[in-house]
């Protein structure tokens, strides 16, 4: 991934940090929300009419199946965006979102008002909807990854690419914080807690990684395979 969508996914560390949770912005009266774990920011069929952005803790994304399954689409950290299909025309959600963690604070900002700066602002609405388009391509890859790939290589790839994304370069390493427990990565992979731990010893036998509960350190992210 290059450093471009780096920068969009995190929106430069900044700007929408700022505009979404200091509230500083005249007519924006929304406050942030606190959540505890397993509690819903929104459900599927519910009005869209914000965009949120996670101020601390991280939240789930995901849809239920015809026969009540569960699916978990991705789950987001702090300094992230949700709830953007809003903008592209959707009505009523076709996803949930559900806190992960205790402490999880959300700002948001009413559709409305983000239109109107969108208008305003060439550059905010470029970055919003090459967020979009990243998530989307995001998407295919992963279903590409399930339709085509082993359980062995999704675990890898996933890996790979909460580094590109998060990682932080230490020397010839690359640490990523880590707040995924085996079974979220699981869900996101396709595959079971079980084959996700057996994969995740491997590699740290052959030192290509070292982990704990709090994050991933990649030894070497070229010889990571």
């Amino acid at each position: 991934m290059d450093s471009e969508l780096n920068n969009i996914w995190y929106f430069e560390n900044v700007d929408l940090y700022e505009m979404l949770c200091p509230n500083k912005l005249r007519g924006h009266k929304d406050t942030p929300q606190y959540y505890k774990k397993g509690q819903f920011i929104y459900f599927q069929d519910q009005p869209s009419d914000h965009i949120y952005m996670i101020a601390q803790g991280s939240i789930k994304i995901g849809s239920y199946s015809t026969q009540g399954k569960e699916i978990t689409k991705t789950i987001l950290t702090k300094g992230e965006i949700f709830g953007e299909l809003a903008l592209t025309g959707e009505d009523h959600r076709t996803d949930f979102a559900q806190s992960m963690s205790d402490d999880t604070t959300i700002c948001s900002m009413g559709i409305h008002i983000m239109q109107d700066l969108m208008l305003k602002n060439k550059s905010l609405s470029l970055k919003i909807f090459k967020l979009i388009g990243f998530r989307f391509r995001r998407l295919e890859r992963r279903l590409e990854s399930l339709v085509f790939k082993d359980a062995r290589t999704r675990i890898v790839e996933f890996i790979k690419e909460m580094a590109q994304e998060r990682g932080q370069k230490v020397g010839f390493e690359t640490m990523v914080k880590n707040q995924l427990t085996h079974q979220d990565m699981a869900n996101l992979t396709g595959t079971s807690r079980q084959t996700v731990t057996t994969i995740l010893n491997e590699l740290r036998e052959k030192n290509l990684i070292n982990f704990d509960r709090r994050k991933i350190l990649i030894r070497d992210m070229d010889k990571l395979c």
